[in-house]
């Protein structure tokens, strides 16, 4: 094994990556002006005990902390096993987070089992809609299986600051800047999941989802002084 893969595996090198990037997300929140409209009815509900479906787009993951309330109620984030994801997935435990880690080869069956297994808990349940690996702000299929097995209400959630670093990722990940401003908001997806939809069907409802999401990301953009940024991977 080289040394960089040394390095990269070392828990110690790990947990000191993770409490920086935790720290620095903790300072950059904490010291630029939020506004945060329509979670009335998401906080609602997971303070009423209900689980729900958080979505958002991988891009602007690191601020999902701060989109969703745990002081009202735990959230479980569907995470990539792989090194990079277990890093990430960490960094939002740090923030308040548990997580599920998927690993490639694990059966989706077992996977949502677990996903039910939470929200009969009561855990929410938290996605990037086009994450791991994308294609950037393209939506997967997943947050509407996961709505039909569980009946869980979906909410689609961004974040977005008038001033952001971005990342040299597969989908420009946004960082938040200290001594900023920026704007926390949620939107419900409130299509109906049939129990056994047809593949049109589950298609359709895809594209619903994969709107909702570009719509709420693209409000909090202008709403943060961006000019909004679709970044759509080539079909």
């Amino acid at each position: 094994m080289s040394l960089r893969k040394r390095i990269a595996d070392s828990p110690r090198f790990n947990r000191t990556i993770e409490a920086m990037f935790a720290s620095y997300v903790r300072f950059a929140h904490r010291t630029s002006r939020w506004q945060r409209s329509g979670f009335e009815d998401m906080d609602a509900c997971v303070a009423r005990g209900e689980p729900v479906i958080f979505v958002l787009w991988h891009q602007r993951l690191i601020m999902a902390p701060y989109l969703f309330d745990t002081s009202l109620g735990r959230i479980c984030a569907l995470t990539s096993a792989a090194r990079a994801g277990r890093l990430a997935g960490q960094i939002l435990v740090r923030l308040g987070f548990e997580t599920i880690p998927m690993a490639s080869y694990q059966r989706h069956v077992a996977l949502s089992r677990e996903v039910v297994r939470r929200t009969k808990e009561g855990c929410s349940i938290g996605i990037a809609a086009d994450g791991p690996r994308g294609p950037a702000r393209i939506s997967s299929t997943v947050p509407i299986v996961w709505a039909r097995m569980t009946g869980c209400r979906v909410f689609t959630v961004a974040f977005a600051e008038k001033k952001v670093m971005k990342l040299p990722t597969w989908d420009k990940q946004m960082l938040p800047l200290p001594f900023s401003s920026g704007v926390l908001m949620c939107q419900e997806w409130t299509e109906t999941v049939p129990k056994r939809p047809t593949e049109e069907e589950a298609e359709a409802l895809r594209q619903s989802l994969e709107a909702c999401l570009d719509e709420i990301t693209d409000k909090a953009d202008r709403a943060a002084g961006r000019k909004p940024e679709p970044i759509k991977s080539p079909s």
